[in-house]
Order: C-alpha cells, then sequence, then structure tokens
C-alpha cells in the first residue's frame, strides 16, 4: 500500500485535478481514477475494508486500519483502493443485512466499483444528529412503498455513476421511539427523485456531489425494505462503528501529510536571519503535531482492536471518542501546516486549504462532535452511577439487617 501510494497515488493528484478542471461534468470520473483503480485492483488492493464474511480482502478492523491511514495521505487514495465513503458504509450494511436478492443488485456491483451509492439521512429542516427529528415519511401503499421528504448532503449522488440510494425516513411516528425508523433501498433513476442542487463545502465542489434532494411520491417494492421496518435506527448505528473508525484513520493520514508538508516548508524558508525550522514556535508546532498524530493513533488501532473481539456496541465510548479526537488532531496539525506556509497555505498550490475545509467539515458530519462528546461522557459516568447505586444498595441491607437485628433483641430482652 505505501509503495503504490507513493509510486502511483500521489503523482497522479496534480492530473486528477487537471482532469477533473477541464471535464465537461465536474462530476465525471477522471480518467487517470479509472487507471488507477484498474492498478490497484490487479495489486490486489482492492476492497480492503470489508471486515464481514467473505465479501472483502479478509482482514479485520485492526489490520485495515494502517492501510486506511496510508490511503488518507491523499484525498484521492480511498477511492482508488474502493474503499470510499458513502460506498464502504453501504456495502457493510448491504453485507450485513441485505437479502440475498438485495445483495445481488446492489452489493456485488459496487464491490466491483461498476456502480457507485449514496447515503440519504440528513434533513435541512431539523436537527438530524438525532435520528428522531427525521421528517422523511416512508408509507406502505400495497405492495409498494411511497417516500416523500428532502434530504441534503447527500454526498455522491450526484457522481454519474450512483445507481443507488439508501434513505433513511420513518415508516411509523407513534412507534417507540428507536422503531420509527426505516432504511430503504431506491434506485436513483427512480421517478420523484430530484436534486435541487449541488451544495459546497466550504466552497469546494467535490467531485461525488453534495445534494439537496427532494423525493415527491417516490415508489419502490415492498421487498427494497432493509432487514425490515422499524430497524432503521439500529442499522444506522452498525453502520457508524466501522465508518468512523475509516474516517478517524484517514484523518491520521491527513495529518501526517500536513506534518510532512510542514517540515519540508520551514526547512527550504528563512525569515528573520535563519531558517524556519530554527524558530521556536515553529519547533514546539512540530514537535505538538507529532505527539498528538501518535497518541491519536493508538487511540484509534484500540478502537479497531476492540471491535474486533468484543464487538462495535461494547466499543461505543471508544468509537465515539475517535470520531471526536481524529479530526480535532488533524485539523489542528494542518492549521499549524497552514501557519507555516503562510500565503501559499491558503491558496490551492498544495493541498493543505481543501485538507483544511474537510477536516472542519468531517468535524460535523457523521455527528458532531458534541454528539459523541455527550456518548463518552454518559458512558464514564455511568461506571461511576452503578458503583453509588451498587453502594447504596449495600448500605440499605446493612441497615434493614441492623433494624431486624435490634428487633430481635429487643425480643430476646423482653422475654
Amino acid at each position: 500500500m505505501r509503495s503504490f501510494m507513493e509510486q502511483h497515488v500521489l503523482p497522479a493528484e496534480a492530473v486528477y485535478d487537471r482532469q477533473l478542471a477541464e471535464a465537461d461534468d465536474p462530476h465525471a470520473l477522471p480518467p487517470v481514477m479509472a487507471e488507477l483503480k484498474e492498478k490497484a485492483r490487479a495489486e490486489g488492493l482492492w476492497n480492503l475494508f470489508m471486515a464481514h464474511g467473505d465479501w472483502g480482502a479478509g482482514l479485520s478492523n485492526l489490520e485495515y486500519a494502517p492501510l486506511a491511514e496510508l490511503a488518507g495521505r491523499s484525498i484521492i487514495g480511498p477511492e482508488v483502493f474502493n474503499c470510499s465513503a458513502p460506498d464502504t458504509g453501504n456495502m457493510e450494511l448491504l453485507a450485513l443485512y441485505g437479502t440475498p436478492e438485495q445483495q445481488e443488485r446492489w452489493l456485488r456491483p459496487l464491490l466491483d466499483a461498476e456502480i457507485r451509492s449514496c447515503f440519504a439521512m440528513t434533513e435541512p429542516e431539523v436537527a438530524s444528529s438525532d435520528a428522531r427529528n427525521i421528517r422523511t415519511r416512508i408509507t406502505r401503499d400495497g405492495d409498494a412503498y411511497v417516500v416523500n421528504g428532502r434530504k441534503w448532503y447527500t454526498s455522491g449522488i450526484l457522481d454519474p455513476d450512483c445507481r443507488l440510494i439508501i434513505l433513511m425516513g420513518k415508516t411509523d411516528p407513534d412507534a417507540p421511539t428507536y422503531r420509527q425508523q426505516s432504511m430503504l433501498l431506491i434506485p436513483r433513476d427512480t421517478p420523484g427523485v430530484t436534486v435541487l442542487r449541488d451544495l459546497p463545502m466550504f466552497g469546494y465542489t467535490d467531485r461525488l456531489g453534495h445534494g439537496d434532494v427532494l423525493f415527491e411520491d417516490v415508489r419502490v417494492p415492498v421487498e427494497n425494505i432493509l432487514r425490515g421496518e422499524g430497524e432503521g435506527f439500529a442499522l444506522a448505528q452498525g453502520r457508524l462503528g466501522p465508518g468512523r473508525m475509516h474516517y478517524a484513520m484517514r484523518a491520521v493520514g491527513f495529518a501526517e501529510r500536513a506534518l510532512q508538508l510542514m517540515c519540508e516548508r520551514v526547512t527550504e524558508r528563512s525569515a528573520f536571519g535563519g531558517p524556519l525550522a530554527d524558530q521556536g514556535v515553529v519547533r514546539e508546532w512540530i514537535a505538538r503535531s507529532r505527539i498528538e498524530i501518535e497518541q491519536l493513533r493508538l487511540l484509534v488501532l484500540k478502537s479497531a482492536w476492540l471491535m474486533d473481539t468484543v464487538g462495535n456496541a461494547a466499543a461505543r465510548m471508544e468509537v465515539a471518542a475517535i470520531k471526536v479526537a481524529a479530526l480535532e488532531v488533524a485539523h489542528k496539525v494542518v492549521d499549524r501546516a497552514v501557519q507555516a506556509h503562510g500565503a501559499a497555505g491558503v491558496s490551492d498550490d498544495t493541498v493543505l486549504a481543501r485538507l483544511y475545509a474537510i477536516t472542519r467539515a468531517l468535524r460535523i458530519a457523521d455527528g458532531p462532535d458534541e454528539v459523541h462528546l455527550r456518548t463518552v461522557a454518559r458512558q464514564e459516568l455511568a461506571k461511576y452511577r452503578k458503583t453509588a447505586e451498587q453502594d447504596k444498595s449495600e448500605q440499605e441491607k446493612a441497615e434493614h439487617q441492623k433494624t431486624e437485628q435490634e428487633k430481635t433483641d429487643m425480643k430476646a430482652g423482653a422475654a
């Protein structure tokens, strides 16, 4: 993976950007990406993320993690190996919960990179970090489901190869809180699906596109439900564990790339009578960046190991923690690298400005920091609340035993 990145992917970044700028469709696949995918697949560097069944390369989360970091050193890296979002999460959903028919129709073409997919969950009218707020309705009508609602930042929907939308909506608003939502498989060309606009991210237009999408009386067969009605929330939780590890390790790759660029820059530039690398503040930036990256990497590897050994649910606190820590660290290191580059850091002459935008945006995507911090705090406090409840129970038991003993002694004295 390291050799492939250095020999093929990193040198192709400028070609990729040029081909994308020259294309009539800003969302079309640049020819160089198709070439890179073909080479990666021939090398066996393909579907490395898939840790379920026999669908992928047979790696565990812990084994895949350092490979995700290497791919993350380039913005185009994960796609080269068919390991990019949102397809990775969608493929995991289909591998874990799809019917054989759903897997044959959607999963196999995704694994072969014959098609792309998108995931429609976030809505513009509500705080979608709380899935209970989702308003998009999925209504049963005979042998079909009818979808009405509006989603945005539906990443990937503008890719010409997008053929599948996995949508989260409400099938029963009156059901118990976490049984109201369901996931539905919607072919991209289904009538009633309208992309209203392509949303930028800090001014950048992403090749996959972030669609603002309207669903008006969109009809799909009932067999397109994923796992069953009311399973949407549980499926979303299952999808997010490995996905957050992928995000986090790619963020380590972002940070390593930024640190490399910063070190190269400060050794080449001089100011105030000497190399920038001799300035105390610059050395502190470099030292703190190295320390923070090493700490982050170990935390993510621990999380990956826990997912492999005790499962996603038991690793919930660590998975939430890495989502916060990874993007905070990556953004901080990128920010220092931008500062070290001066005017070049905010231009498009380096990848830093794009990394700055991505690392900031990802602190909102896939759940904002505050939601994950809430999870970590709740899990941590639960340990102490459980201990306090045990202490209280034991104290009450001791007081009860003391009271019973006193009653027995009083009866004995009276006798």
